[in-house]
């Protein structure tokens, strides 16, 4: 059953928005969202979960309360969410936010102001009817090859699904060909790092060479442009130790111990400035698309982590719809493209908080919340 909507104009009623507080999930990249809310005169609320709030009581300076909850998830009971609105509260997303409270639960049974629109949170997954292949083939923007069938594996490809023991995480692994993904799985199966009934929602992909960028777009509502904001590039555990070693080290210590990709950091890139016409290209036919899949489209904030081949050829393999971790690189020191833009640097949070400060100022709060 799809989930009824909420007329934003409805979800603002008895806001003041001379008293908007910035509010977000207490992880992934809400220092970045606190610290460009306060450069911007917003109060800001941090929805802690008890046993991981010591940063956000430490770093006093860009937090102003600490909802200090059992769960994340909790922030969707009935009395937390007055407390969020008699706050004035706008939830900013991240990952943390879509992954602790559910698609579900931010669709239809959280009725506060959330700053871009919550139905693409979900477009984020790579199954189900509303999943981030779906974006990019209606953008005609190319992506990797995905088999559906093992068996069908005729080139060395990249699985994607659920780590058995760090549920948010993935448990990746690449294969060489369909009888080395069999294999493969049945050691990581052993090795308690992926469950093999994960494997139906698993997505195996052609695994795709060259140089990987994070690409930070932001879609502003209130100048009617989409920005290309930042670059970043993931730092992955343990796999960044593994390339750091000699190849006679890597090959022996593959016999005892597997490679994972956990996200553990970013560090900031730039790219070679002619490939900078093709990404402010996709980024715009990823808006447009988005608009005629999940209207309003996108709002603020998203991210194409895409690869450039030897051809320089741009192959997009993951999408977020939202801040991305990435971003936090740039706190306090703001992104290099964003200079260029605004004639300032400015972080991904800064921007969040001038979209917000500017449709406060001018009326169009409406058009940025769903």
């Amino acid at each position: 059953m799809a989930s009824q909507r909420v007329d934003p104009g409805t979800l603002l009623e008895g806001y003041d928005p001379s008293r908007i507080t910035i509010a977000a999930v207490a992880s992934h990249s809400a220092l970045d969202v606190f610290d460009g809310a306060k450069d911007y005169g917003f109060p800001t609320l941090a929805v802690c979960q008890r046993g991981r709030e010591k940063p956000y009581l430490r770093f006093r300076r860009v937090v102003d309360h600490c909802m200090l909850l059992d769960r994340f998830a909790d922030a969707a009971k009935p009395e937390n969410i007055e407390e969020l609105r008699r706050r004035n509260a706008v939830v900013v997303p991240n990952r943390s936010f879509a992954v602790y409270l559910g698609y579900e639960t931010i669709e239809e049974r959280f009725p506060v102001p959330v700053y871009g629109n919550r139905w693409l949170l979900r477009y984020e997954e790579r199954t189900g009817e509303k999943n981030y292949y779906r974006l990019l083939d209606e953008a005609g923007i190319r992506r990797p090859r995905v088999y559906g069938d093992p068996d069908e594996i005729d080139r060395p490809v990249i699985v994607k699904m659920p780590h058995a023991r760090k549920r948010v995480e993935r448990g990746f692994f690449i294969a060489l060909d369909r009888d080395d993904f069999w294999r493969k799985l049945e050691r990581l199966e052993r090795d308690g790092v992926v469950r093999r009934e994960d494997l139906a929602n698993a997505s195996i992909e052609e695994l795709v060479l060259g140089a990987h960028f994070n690409v930070n777009y932001f879609r502003s509502i209130a100048r009617g442009e989409v920005e290309l904001l930042s670059i970043d590039r993931r730092i992955q555990t343990n796999l960044d130790g593994f390339l750091h070693m000699t190849a006679d080290a890597q090959l022996e210590l593959l016999r005892v111990f597997d490679v994972e990709y956990v996200e553990i950091g970013h560090t900031p890139a730039t790219i070679r400035e002619r490939m900078l016409n093709t990404l402010i290209e996709i980024g715009d036919r990823f808006v447009e698309a988005t608009e005629r899949l999940e209207p309003p489209g996108v709002i603020g904030p998203f991210t194409l982590q895409l690869m450039v081949t030897p051809e320089l050829e741009v192959v997009v393999f993951d999408v977020a719809l939202r801040i991305g971790g990435g971003t936090n690189i740039y706190m306090g020191v703001g992104s290099q493209y964003s200079k260029l833009i605004h004639g300032r640097p400015m972080s991904m949070g800064q921007r969040i908080a001038l979209e917000l400060r500017e449709c406060v100022e001018n009326g169009c709060l409406e058009r940025v919340v769903t």
